[in-house]
């Protein structure tokens, strides 16, 4: 997918402060072990926007996520907006930068907690320079930081 990038935060008026830049791949992490998003924070049932254009691949209950969207983006890469109270576009349709794919909820293993986004961006490409000795470092041949890619658009 030639598309550029250039991300949005995926909650409508959020910004960086809303979310801690120390929290992806912070340990320990519950269930996961370590914490491979973000998460913003934000008033149920604000919109959740797509980070970049992209398809809906996905959209139902999984796990921990309770209610979630996944979208697979520009480098395929698939951008992942979890806990969400309720759902936008169905799969497979195709959203643009910006266009609603659900709303800030406490879904999943967020109940009980202060409502939020878990935005997560994972590269169907192994990325294998960013591999490391980590716990699960293996994984981050994958994640990719969110915080980073909203701060510098890329």
């Amino acid at each position: 997918m030639l598309v550029p990038e250039n991300p949005v935060i995926p909650v409508e008026g959020a910004s960086a402060r809303d979310w801690n830049p120390k929290s992806f791949w912070y340990e320990p992490w519950g269930a996961s072990g370590v914490h491979k998003g973000i998460d913003i924070f934000a008033q149920q049932g604000q919109k959740v926007i797509a980070a970049t254009a992209g398809l809906v691949i996905y959209r139902g209950e999984w796990g921990q996520g309770g209610k979630v969207v996944a979208v697979l983006g520009p480098k395929w890469r698939i951008h992942y907006y979890a806990h969400l109270s309720s759902y936008g576009a169905a799969p497979p349709v195709l959203v643009g930068s910006g266009s609603q794919v659900g709303t800030v909820g406490v879904s999943g293993n967020a109940a009980g907690k202060p409502p939020h986004l878990h935005y997560a961006v994972f590269s169907l490409v192994p990325l294998p320079w960013r591999y490391s000795t980590e716990t699960q470092g293996w994984r981050k041949m994958f994640y990719l930081d969110p915080g980073v890619m909203l701060k510098s658009g890329a």
